[in-house]
């Protein structure tokens, strides 16, 4: 927020730079996290963000992209998010594209008026991908019966320790195309005619900063310091916005049942899986960009 004490100082002691608050969105995006293992979701950046456009006097708002994607649901969110608080507030949006942006990454970052990268971030991947295992021979191997019982009978659809069925796909695959036709809408209606015409573009690949610029995905090529500077002057000030913190360190939007004191042996084993997995898909998705 500006200093209330600018309007009673005499014109000579009053800053004239432009204040540009920054935002941070960095992470797998996903509802699951922990303390070491911070995520990004609509919880976790509405906060930070709605601090971020409550500066009065700033005319935009700078926001920094790093995220290789995640829930289709939290990324949408989080674009609508900065969308809604840019029209309430008046404000221009501009996102940096750090490592990557790419799948819901690239969802949030087509939140923005204008969309700047590193020539060598990563940009695009504009699909919908979902990824198991199969069972069946290792349990039969291991002389394992496994035994389902349910009401309703597509209730153990795709479940990974019985033989795929080719309706099961089909119908993942049904969902699969309207969540990437959602996707789709969304980036043309937030690009819109700067988007070029090519076959790939909506096939998941993933492009370069420079070759996304090219195919309509970004803007430009550029830093945060350099661009701001560009725009609003050499004494422009970036304002880093961070969320609030407690005495004992950084506030966590909401804890998990078995991470308080007092859980159980078994609750904390089965938070102990979870968060393996967790982390195991995390990883995965960072590391089809080869980070």
């Amino acid at each position: 927020m500006a200093n209330p004490l600018q309007k009673i100082l005499p014109k000579r002691f009053r800053s004239d730079a432009i204040v540009i608050p920054v935002v941070r969105l960095s992470g797998a995006i996903m509802t699951s996290q922990s303390a070491l293992r911070p995520t990004l979701s609509l919880a976790t950046a509405a906060p930070v963000l709605q601090k971020a456009f409550d500066h009065k006097k700033a005319p935009a708002v700078a926001i920094v992209v790093n995220s290789p994607g995640g829930s289709p649901v939290q990324s949408r969110l989080i674009h609508q998010r900065i969308r809604d608080l840019a029209e309430e507030k008046d404000k221009r949006v501009l996102i940096f594209v750090e490592d990557v942006a790419a799948s819901g990454g690239y969802m949030i970052a087509c939140a923005g008026d204008e969309i700047i990268a590193d020539p060598s971030s990563i940009v695009g991947s504009i699909g919908v991908v979902s990824g198991s295992f199969g069972f069946v021979e290792a349990i039969a191997k291991l002389g394992i019966e496994r035994r389902v019982h349910t009401a309703g009978t597509s209730k153990a659809t795709l479940d990974p320790f019985q033989p795929e069925k080719a309706e099961d796909v089909e119908h993942l695959k049904a969902l699969q195309r309207e969540v990437h036709q959602t996707f789709i809408d969304l980036v043309k209606n937030s690009r819109g005619n700067r988007l070029v015409e090519d076959d790939d573009l909506f096939s998941g690949l993933f492009w370069s900063g420079r070759r996304g610029r090219d195919l309509g995905l970004v803007d430009q090529i550029g830093d945060l310091r350099g661009t701001l500077r560009a725009r609003f002057g050499d004494k422009v000030k970036p304002v880093l916005i961070q969320a609030s913190r407690s005495l004992f360190g950084r506030k966590q939007p909401g804890i998990r049942a078995d991470m308080v004191a007092g859980a159980g042996l078994s609750s904390i084993g089965a938070g102990f899986a979870s968060e393996i997995l967790s982390t195991a898909e995390e990883r995965a998705l960072w590391a089809r960009f080869g980070l």
